[in-house]
């Protein structure tokens, strides 16, 4: 029994040997019949490649581009090309690297819709399904304004806040005084001329510049006045300045939407930092702040808002107003949840972060 088992294992043995002697050499047999890839191929290859010769050919093809044009806001055009599925945020970051623009979460791209209406550009939605139709132009704004510019750090965040607050002021969308027009245009023209000088400078040289709207002679006069006095102001401190002044204008930073109350009256709806802003004859009639509000909600043309009960209220009560047409009611509510969660959350954990640092 002993020499029968031990005969049996060693027959085993053996055949697990060839066994293994077998793979290897088809393994080998295999292998040879590949040929090694070098760069040559016989005619039958070339006939029909496979599906891995293919591969690397599409994914060398270079996507699809589409041209873009931004207008910046010192009215020069940044033109370059974005691949046809890139988002928003692609392009916005382009145009700020150009720009060497840093704190880039004020800004903002707009474009005009068929309506001939402003819209913003959303930097999380793919641009193609924003703009249907037409060329893609853009143009470069301040999208959310500093309630404190002073908390800005770097210059030319400072400079490109001016540049978008002279256009305020000259379409209008910005009303001053005559007092207010010729103290910001003194300090314009300091940060862009330096110091007066009488050898350099005739009796007309802020003419060039626009101040107003409707400038006339007697506010230039009184900005050449005021600039005379401003010796020795460098124009990072006449921008400071100028920013400290403009921020305390009723209208700075406001956002307007054309609506009606509930009693059919024209109305304006003003969406700022402080919250929603309601005027009539671009006087402010009511003020709800951020806290003050519970909710916004649309449906067709009626835009609504929930109130938190005052103090000596029991209830909370919902206000209607009349938008033009849903998809102006529509724009409203996503400017008003932008501005509530730049307001309320990044610009809040930002002056956080500059308080501890």
């Amino acid at each position: 029994m002993t020499t029968e088992k031990a005969l049996a294992g060693e027959m085993k043995s053996a055949m697990e040997g060839d066994a293994r002697r077998t793979n290897q050499v088809g393994k080998k047999e295999y292998i040879s019949q590949v040929p090694e890839d070098h760069g040559e191929m016989d005619d039958s290859s070339e006939k029909t490649p496979s599906k891995a010769s293919k591969s690397p050919q599409k994914s060398s093809k270079r996507p699809k581009t589409v041209p873009v044009k931004v207008t910046l806001l010192d009215g020069s055009d940044y033109e370059t090309a974005v691949e046809k599925f890139a988002k928003g945020q692609t392009l916005l970051d382009m145009v700020c690297g150009h720009l060497n623009l840093l704190e880039r979460d004020y800004f903002g791209l707009t474009f005009q819709d068929a309506d001939n209406t402003k819209n913003w550009l959303d930097p999380s939605k793919e641009i193609k399904k924003q703009i249907r139709v037409g060329s893609w132009s853009f143009g470069f704004s301040v999208k959310f304004y500093p309630p404190d510019p002073s908390i800005l750090i770097e210059d030319i965040t400072r400079y490109y806040l001016c540049l978008q607050l002279r256009d305020d002021i000259l379409s209008g969308r910005l009303p001053c005084s005559f007092v207010t027009h010729a103290l910001l245009g003194s300090y314009t023209v300091q940060a862009e001329l330096g110091d007066y000088e009488a050898e350099e400078h005739g009796p007309d040289y802020v003419s060039d510049f626009r101040f107003a709207p409707n400038q006339t002679r007697e506010l230039e006069e009184r900005v050449m006045e005021l600039h005379r006095t401003y010796r020795g102001m460098s124009p990072a401190e006449a921008e400071v300045n100028f920013l400290e002044n403009a921020k305390k204008l009723s209208m700075y930073g406001v956002d307007l939407h054309h609506a009606k109350d509930s009693e059919g009256i024209d109305i304006m709806l003003g969406v700022s930092a402080n919250g929603l802003l309601i005027y009539r004859d671009r006087l402010r009639i009511n003020r709800f702040a951020w806290p003050k509000i519970l909710k916004i909600s649309y449906k067709r043309s009626n835009f609504y808002i929930k109130i938190r009960p005052g103090e000596y209220e029991q209830f909370e009560s919902t206000i209607g107003f009349k938008l033009p047409n849903h998809r102006a009611s529509k724009r409203l509510w996503k400017v008003f949840h932008r501005f509530a969660h730049f307001f309320l959350f990044t610009l809040h954990h930002w002056y956080v972060y500059v308080c501890l640092t």
